[in-house]
């Protein structure tokens, strides 16, 4: 209104001209109500008391399904960010507090909060799980909430978070690299106010491409909002995607990076998986093999010494390494390595497979094993607790995995934006900490991708300060019980609780 009258103002207009310029008003106003995406109200905050036995003793809890309203500028509201958390009573400002985020981007908080380190578990992601199996949800006993409370977040367009403006608007507030990181830094901030906990040590984790935001919220955070931030945890990240695209004609990187994954999946076929075999894989990778593949054809027998590796250290056909010159993909690495059982390997864990449902096919056409099989226990588990347990009653749609909101997701120019952040962090706060965690199986966030990082960037005082772990399994290694117990042992020392 106070731009039409600007434009518009009426003093030397005739009624005619007053009267059109009034409806024009009318309808610019009218148009922005109808933007305005009207949607059912969802339900207050709910808190209900819970226990679950985790390290050898029963710890109560309280478990609550809360909203945070995310406004523009201006200070209307353009979004709600559902949220879960677990707290334990006591309000004692020494005990820290983790907000978590999956990755996508489109995925929930879900998976690390019923899969890795939440009160309560639901298995998926290994070997023989199904979709059919029951969605119970266990206790946990790598649950984390012994030594920290815990905050699992859902971005816009996943569980029950929602926009609230067109999509247009939505793409541009939410669906995008820089502002993704700007309103959830304020989530963040929100919730430690609401709860009263700024006084708390804080921790922010991040899995996959959670673990893209994880340093850029710790750096928003801390030099922007005003939030210091004790330590990182960054699971499977998503780190550096300047590293691993498509730019495979010139740089050596997405074939070194990949090789020591599809390496370790080999190895644990054959029972022979220790991080003694896996250092000399990795010498390899970042000695004889990225020599010979930068000599390239200045060296004739260079590509018959990297055949001959590669296919002792993948286990496929020498004939097929042959062809394709020991530069295996992953995608001809998941297709060929299970074709003699039909059946096809997941990039977030090669030897979790599945049929084929079109082996003769010349591409794979069906979806990645794990992937599929993971949405329906980690969703009919997740609405079940919200729903029926907590009473949190709502019959919107819960999105475990939206694969609309990735489609929609500008990702930018490939830089290495989280790498940039962390260090900034860092070096800003002598006093944090960072872990980033693998699984020695992945090839969707290669492990070897931040080996290299990590060792490229300086000790900032004490090498300890990022460390690096990496455990048997895949992307959601925790769903290996051994994988989870050593995560949540390394997690203690991080903490300072161990």
């Amino acid at each position: 209104m106070l731009l039409a009258t600007l434009l518009f103002g009426t003093s030397g207009l005739t009624h005619a001209q007053s009267d059109k310029t009034d409806k024009t008003v009318t309808k610019v106003e009218s148009k922005k109500e109808d933007d305005a995406v009207k949607l059912p109200p969802l339900p207050a905050d709910k808190t209900i008391t819970q226990s679950a036995r985790i390290n050898g003793r029963s710890i109560s809890y309280k478990a609550t399904v809360g909203t945070i309203a995310v406004r523009d500028d201006s200070g209307k509201e353009i979004g709600q960010v559902v949220y879960t958390a677990y707290v334990v009573p006591g309000r004692d400002p020494s005990r820290p507090v983790t907000f978590a985020f999956n990755g996508g981007p489109g995925a929930a908080s879900v998976y690390l909060n019923m899969g890795a380190v939440g009160p309560k578990r639901v298995q998926f992601g290994a070997q023989g799980d199904s979709p059919s199996d029951a969605p119970l949800a266990r206790d946990n006993p790598n649950s984390w909430l012994d030594f920290t409370d815990l905050v699992f977040i859902d971005p816009i367009g996943t569980g029950f978070s929602r926009s609230l403006v067109d999509a247009d608007a939505t793409k541009k507030a939410f669906y995008a690299n820089d502002p993704d990181i700007r309103y959830l830094s304020k989530v963040v901030y929100d919730w430690l106010v609401k709860e009263e906990r700024l006084r708390s040590p804080k921790y922010v984790m991040g899995e996959s491409y959670g673990g893209y935001r994880a340093p850029r919220i710790a750096y928003e955070l801390q030099s922007q909002i005003g939030v210091g931030v004790n330590g990182l945890i960054m699971v499977s990240p998503y780190l550096d995607p300047a590293s691993g695209d498509d730019a495979t004609a010139l740089s050596p990187l997405p074939w070194m990076i990949d090789l020591p994954s599809m390496a370790a999946a080999n190895l644990e076929r054959q029972g022979k998986l220790t991080p003694a075999a896996m250092a000399e894989v990795e010498a390899y990778t970042r000695g004889d093999f990225a020599r010979d593949l930068l000599r390239g054809r200045s060296d004739p027998e260079a590509t018959g010494r990297i055949v001959g590796r590669v296919t002792q250290l993948t286990g496929l056909d020498p004939a097929l390494v042959q062809k394709l010159g020991g530069r295996v993909d992953s995608r001809t690495y998941l297709r060929e390595v299970h074709r003699a059982e039909g059946t096809i390997g997941s990039v977030y864990d090669s030897n979790v497979t599945a049929f084929d449902p079109f082996p003769w096919s010349a591409q794979q056409q069906s979806n990645d094993p794990i992937l599929d099989a993971l949405i329906a226990p980690t969703t009919s588990a997740m609405v079940d607790f919200v729903t029926r347990e907590v009473g949190w009653k709502t019959d919107a749609r819960y999105n475990a995995l939206s694969y609309k909101v990735n489609e929609a997701w500008d990702r930018g120019k490939p830089a290495d934006t989280p790498v940039t952040d962390l260090r900034k962090a860092i070096a800003n706060d002598p006093k944090m900490k960072v872990m980033i965690v693998h699984g020695w199986d992945d090839l969707s966030c290669p492990f070897f991708a931040s080996r290299l990082i990590v060792d490229q960037m300086p000790a900032f005082g004490a090498a300890e300060r990022v460390q690096l772990r990496v455990y048997p399994g895949g992307h959601m290694f925790y769903s290996r019980n051994d994988s989870g117990a050593s995560f949540k042992a390394d997690a203690l020392r991080l903490y300072g609780a161990g």
